[in-house]
């Protein structure tokens, strides 16, 4: 292993925190703060008009709880991007739930899944919805679950799917097709 003040990649950086050197966190941010800006714009291209958490509130939350993460073996950036999917998806998840706890569903609209679509970028996106469906997928399919959070909620590419799950890229094209088909069949029948 590299010395981290040598070779400050994101990698090297992940591997000490994730060792408990907690100022390679703060060393790591400034390397993928502008990629998770990128994710967070993507997710908030999703969100209706007017939404109360803005893009830098969004990656400022994640930071947040990232940083509270402990006795996670980091294997590499694209492991590190995927946990940062998976909590900004948590934040917009909790936010959708309590405007709609407040609202009663009275803004809520259904979430259907394409075959091109890597990222929500419909602005009448139901987040809790494709989440209940997620939760329950996730029962009975649980690596196909996370492959919908990593292309889906990630916005991860089939290979960086593969890497971080540790399976083949063909075997990621067939998870992702039956979770589609799936979740869309679900999406259909809470209608």
């Amino acid at each position: 292993m590299s010395d981290v003040s040598t070779d400050p990649t994101p990698t090297a950086l992940l591997l000490a925190w994730g060792r408990g050197d907690k100022s390679a966190f703060d060393r790591l941010i400034p390397l993928v703060h502008h990629e998770l800006h990128r994710l967070a714009r993507r997710y908030m291209a999703g969100e209706r008009t007017g939404h109360t958490l803005q893009t830098s509130a969004l990656v400022n939350e994640a930071y947040l709880r990232l940083i509270d993460i402990t006795q996670v073996d980091w294997h590499d950036r694209t492991h590190f991007f995927a946990m940062a999917a998976r909590t900004m998806r948590r934040i917009l998840v909790d936010s959708a739930r309590a405007r709609g706890n407040q609202r009663r569903g009275g803004d809520i609209a259904r979430v259907s899944l394409d075959d091109a679509l890597v990222a929500a970028t419909d602005r009448h996106q139901d987040l809790v919805v494709l989440d209940e469906a997620l939760a329950r997928f996730q029962t009975v399919h649980p690596r196909q679950a996370h492959v919908v959070e990593l292309r889906f909620f990630g916005g991860l590419t089939l290979e960086e799917t593969g890497r971080a799950l540790d399976i083949s890229v063909d075997t990621v094209k067939r998870d992702w097709r039956f979770a589609k088909l799936w979740l869309l069949r679900e999406l259909r029948e809470s209608r």
